[in-house]
């Protein structure tokens, strides 16, 4: 008896051995999950225009620390030349800084305008996602819709359909997509 034992135990201790070893089955997709994510990231980025790629770098710089240092600096330098208060270099843009203000307002309108490019590649990006989202809801909808009736015709066969109640026979229907956003839109609008 005490064989028995000893073999049945070293038995599950040498498959525990081999679970420890094996990724568990959720890790294996998080990371085939991550890896899908990164490769739809770098097509994106691969998919990206010359102007697009100069924009974002441009918006990330100018919206960085550093950009505001840089500029506080710049300002603060060309406000105390002007006003004459740093002595040897003479003001070459008087008050009311005239060209100051021709320089800043230019910067601000290229600034908004890669700023614009920026946000139109993300909307682009954000709408590609929402779509994706929208198929794999949908194919997750029509999966579990299956799985649902599945269930419901075991419990049929096994003679449990008494406790099947109408909450699950509606839920084993399929969908109508076009009447639920019928319908939410209709709700929305009010």
């Amino acid at each position: 008896m005490d064989t028995y034992l000893t073999e049945n135990y070293q038995t599950m201790e040498n498959e525990k051995m081999i679970v420890k070893e094996q990724p568990a089955t959720g890790e294996v997709a998080v990371q085939k999950n991550i890896e899908t994510i990164l490769r739809l990231e770098k097509e994106n980025l691969k998919s990206r225009s010359t102007a697009e790629h100069i924009a974002t770098k441009v918006t990330m710089f100018a919206g960085s620390t550093l950009s505001l240092l840089l500029h506080a600096a710049w300002f603060g330098g060309w406000i105390l030349i002007n006003l004459g208060l740093v002595p040897g270099v003479r003001p070459f843009d008087p008050l009311p800084f005239s060209f100051l203000t021709l320089v800043v307002s230019l910067e601000a309108i290229f600034l908004t305008l890669l700023v614009l490019i920026s946000q139109n590649r993300m909307t682009k990006e954000a709408d590609k996602r929402a779509n994706l989202d929208l198929q794999i809801n949908m194919l997750d909808e029509q999966e579990t819709t299956m799985i649902l009736r599945m269930v419901q015709k075991i419990s049929k066969h096994l003679g449990l359909e008494e406790e099947i109640n109408e909450s699950a026979k509606e839920l084993s229907e399929e969908t109508d997509v076009n009447r639920v956003s019928k319908s939410l839109d209709e709700r929305s609008d009010k």
